[in-house]
This record gives structure tokens, sequence and C-alpha cells, in this order.
């Protein structure tokens, strides 16, 4: 079973910019209520893409510079890459059949 996989700036250039496949980024900060709802729904995903989509994290307050880079403003925000590209974002808190949805339409 797939986790979800924190990351910091580096870490986000080389697995999410200059990766392969299909990456769903969490943009969130611990102080975020909605961004602390959300994850366990997306532990749950990552083990059901597992293979298919891989899940990560990036914390907003500590990376500010990437968030600018890609326009975030709300948290949480989820962005979906695709062979290191957004494809798709969704903000705020989302139900699992709503993610689910959201990953099905990059993930078929």
């Amino acid at each position: 079973m797939s986790a979800v996989t924190m990351l910091n700036a580096e870490q986000f250039a080389q697995s999410v910019e200059g990766g392969e496949g299909l990456t769903l980024v969490d943009f969130y900060a611990d102080w975020c209520g909605p961004c602390k709802m959300i994850a366990p729904v997306l532990e749950d995903l990552a083990g059901e893409y597992d293979g298919k989509v891989t899940i990560v994290k990036l914390d907003a307050d500590a990376h500010p510079d990437v968030l600018a880079k890609y326009g975030v403003r709300g948290l949480p925000t989820l962005m979906m890459f695709e062979n290191g590209k957004p494809v798709g974002t969704r903000v705020g808190a989302q139900p699992a059949s709503a993610l689910k949805t959201f990953i099905g339409e990059h993930a078929s």
C-alpha cells in the first residue's frame, strides 16, 4: 500500500516537475483545518491508485516560492501534474467521490 509522501522544494522539482506519469500534489499547511480533513482521504486514495498516481504533499508555509510559481492562493490546493506539467487543479476540501472523479479524469 502506497502512502502520501511529504516533499521539500528540491524533491518537488525532481519528482514532480522532472517526473513522469501522474502526480497529485496537495499544497497544505499544518494550521489549515480543511487540509487536515482531507489528509486521511488522500492516504486512502494513495493506496487505491498505487501504481497509477503518485500522491505527494508540499508544505505551503515552508515553500511559498513554489506556491507563487503555480498560482496557489487557497489551501488546500490539489494540483495534478502529468509528465511534469500541471493539468488540473481543485481548491478546498473535497469529498472522496470528487477526488476520485478528479483523479479519474487524468488516470483513465
